[in-house]
């Protein structure tokens, strides 16, 4: 009779086992070693907001803007400003005014807004 009630018992333990541990402790990451001692977790760090990139609008950057961006030069430049308006930035490559590889490097740089 003993051992069946050890065995009730120790099957009730385990059953509620779950319940006795708190949450926040079960999702706790192990800690770390370093050289045999036990660090606490390390805390989580705030990453910094990463900075705002002012697009520059192929509608209406002057010349100086738009002669800054990498790979476009002068002559880029004025087609980029007689081929306006662009009703979207990839189509200075559809329109062949400036070739696929420097798109690919300016593309993060640039809006076409709507006039």
């Amino acid at each position: 009779m003993r051992r069946l009630m050890t065995s009730l018992m120790f099957a009730a333990l385990l059953a509620l086992t779950p319940a006795l541990v708190p949450p926040a402790f079960a999702q706790t990451p192990p800690a770390k070693k370093d050289g045999g001692q036990m660090m606490a977790p390390a805390a989580k760090k705030d990453a910094a907001p990463a900075p705002k990139v002012e697009l520059i609008d192929i509608n209406r950057a002057s010349a100086k803007d738009l002669d800054a961006l990498p790979g476009i030069g002068e002559a880029r430049t004025k087609a980029i400003i007689a081929g306006r308006p662009y009703k979207a930035k990839d189509e200075l490559t559809r329109r062949k005014i400036i070739p696929e590889n420097v798109y690919e490097g300016i593309k993060d740089k640039i809006i076409a807004k709507q006039m």
